[in-house]
C-alpha cells in the first residue's frame, strides 16, 4: 500500500469518525430537546422544529435509525482503523489499533459530540432532522425490521412500553418546571402561576374568616342601630341571621339596603329580610380550585363554611381566593395587615388569630401549616395548655413569647426567626 493509499484510507477514517459523532450527538440532541418548547416552535411554524417533533413522534424508529447508521459507520471505521494500524505497525497493529480507536472514538466520536449536543440541544438536534429524515423514509425497511425484531424481544423479557409515550406533567413536575423558568418569567406573574397550581392543594378552611370574626346583623335587634350599622359598614356585603349565626336568614347586599335608605322610617325588619340574598354553604374541606368554579356558576361572591354537622365554621369570599393568585389587593402588605407588625429588634407582634398561611407568604417563612391553621392553634397544640403572658416556647426555628391572652386563646405573641 502506498502513501497515496494511506492517506486516502485515514482521510476515509477521519470523515467515518465524523459522521459517527454527528450520529451520536444526533442521537442526545433529540432525547435532551425540551419537547414543550419544541412543540411551541413548530407551532409557530419553525421548519427544523417540526421535523424533530415529526422524528420524535416515534421514538423507536429514531432510535433505531440512528443506531443502525451508527453502527454502520462505526464497524467500518474499526475495520479501516485496524488495516492501517496494521500497515504503520505491522501485526503489532492488531493489539494496538483497537485500543488506539477506542480512545479516539471515545474522545471525538462520543464524549465531545455528546456533552456539546446535550448543552445545546436545539442547535443540534435541529440541523440534524434535515439529513434524519430523508434517511428515515430511505432507510424504513430496515429500521422497521430491527425494531419489530427487538419489540418481540422486550415483548419476552414482559416489558409493557403502552403509555410510555406521554410526557404530561403533574402538578408538581409543573411547579418544578416553571421554577427553573423563572428567570424567563416576571416574578409577579410565576406568583400568579404558582398561585393557581396551589388552588387545587388548598382548602376553604385556610383562607376563610374563622367564625368568631364574622360580623353581621341580627334581625331581631334594635332596627335604627341596625340601619346606622349598614350605613357606615366597610363590607359590600353583611350576614343577616336570627340571634346567632347557626340561625343565618341570608347575605344583605348594602348597596341595595342604602336605595332603601332614602326614606329608613319606612324600612321594616321585613324589607331586610326580603333583600337579603339566599345563603351559599361550602362543604368544610373543599378546594379552592372547586369552590372559585362553584362561586362562578352560583354567581356568589361569598359562602358559609359549614362542618360535617352544618355548623357554620367561617366565611369564605371570592377576593380571598382571588388573593390566592394575584396577592393581597394592597400596595403595601406591611402597612395593612394589622395582623403582624414588625418590631425594632427584628421580632414580630403577630396576632393568634392569623393563618399561618398567610404568616408565612408575607414573611417568607415556614411555619409549619399542616395542622392548625391559625397561630393561636399552634401554640396550644404544642403546649397542651392555656399558657399566660410571658411564656417562652420553641417553635422550629422560631422562639415565641406570649404577649396577651385570653380566656380562652392567644390574644398576640412575639416571634423572631432563629439564624441559622
Amino acid at each position: 500500500m502506498d502513501d497515496v493509499s494511506l492517506y486516502l484510507l485515514s482521510g476515509i477514517l477521519i470523515l467515518l469518525i465524523g459522521i459517527s459523532a454527528f450520529f451520536s450527538g444526533s442521537e442526545t440532541s433529540m432525547m435532551a430537546v425540551n419537547r414543550y418548547r419544541l412543540r411551541h416552535m413548530a407551532n409557530d411554524g419553525h421548519k427544523g422544529a417540526t421535523l424533530t417533533a415529526g422524528l420524535l413522534e416515534r421514538t423507536d424508529r429514531l432510535l433505531g435509525l440512528i443506531l443502525l447508521c451508527n453502527n454502520i459507520v462505526n464497524f467500518y471505521a474499526a475495520s479501516l482503523g485496524v488495516v492501517i494500524a496494521v500497515r504503520l505497525m505491522g501485526n503489532i497493529g492488531y493489539g494496538v489499533g483497537p485500543v488506539i480507536l477506542t480512545i479516539i472514538f471515545l474522545i471525538f466520536a462520543e464524549a465531545a459530540p455528546k456533552t456539546v449536543a446535550a448543552f445545546y440541544p436545539e442547535r443540534f438536534a435541529f440541523p440534524a432532522s434535515y439529513v434524519l429524515k430523508p434517511l428515515a423514509v430511505i432507510c424504513y425497511p430496515f429500521v422497521w425490521t430491527i425494531n419489530r425484531l427487538a419489540n418481540k424481544f422486550l415483548a419476552l423479557l414482559h416489558f409493557n412500553f403502552e403509555g410510555a409515550e406521554s410526557t404530561s406533567l403533574s402538578r408538581e413536575e409543573l411547579r418544578t418546571t416553571l421554577a427553573e423558568a423563572g428567570k424567563l418569567l416576571p416574578a409577579r406573574h410565576l406568583e400568579m402561576l404558582l398561585g393557581i397550581l396551589d388552588l387545587e392543594r388548598v382548602t376553604v378552611e385556610d383562607i376563610m374568616v374563622p367564625r368568631n370574626e364574622i360580623t353581621g346583623i341580627d334581625i331581631d335587634d334594635d332596627l335604627a342601630e341596625n340601619l346606622n350599622y349598614i350605613s357606615q359598614s366597610s363590607h359590600s356585603r353583611l350576614p343577616l341571621y336570627r340571634e346567632s349565626l347557626d340561625e343565618i336568614i341570608g347575605v344583605i347586599h348594602v348597596r341595595r339596603v342604602m336605595r332603601l335608605l332614602k326614606d329608613p322610617h319606612e324600612i321594616t325588619r321585613e324589607d331586610l329580610e326580603q333583600v337579603a340574598e339566599e345563603p351559599h354553604f361550602v362543604p368544610l374541606g373543599m378546594s379552592l380550585n372547586a369552590q372559585l368554579l362553584n362561586f362562578q356558576r352560583a354567581k356568589k361572591r361569598l359562602g358559609f363554611v359549614v362542618d360535617e354537622y352544618g355548623t357554620i365554621q367561617g366565611l369564605a369570599t371570592l377576593d380571598d381566593i382571588l388573593e390566592e393568585v394575584v396577592g393581597e389587593f394592597t400596595t403595601d402588605l406591611q402597612t395593612h395587615n394589622v395582623d403582624i407588625v414588625e418590631q425594632d429588634d427584628g421580632s414580630f407582634i403577630i396576632d393568634g388569630s392569623a393563618t399561618l398561611r398567610e404568616i408565612n407568604r408575607q414573611l417568607d417563612w415556614d411555619l409549619p401549616a399542616s395542622g392548625p391553621k391559625t397561630l393561636n392553634g399552634l401554640i396550644l397544640e404544642r403546649l397542651e395548655t392555656m399558657p399566660v403572658p410571658g411564656t417562652t416556647l420553641k417553635l422550629d426555628n422560631f422562639t415565641v413569647e406570649i404577649t396577651q391572652v385570653t380566656e380562652n386563646a392567644v390574644k398576640s405573641a412575639r416571634i423572631k426567626l432563629l439564624k441559622s
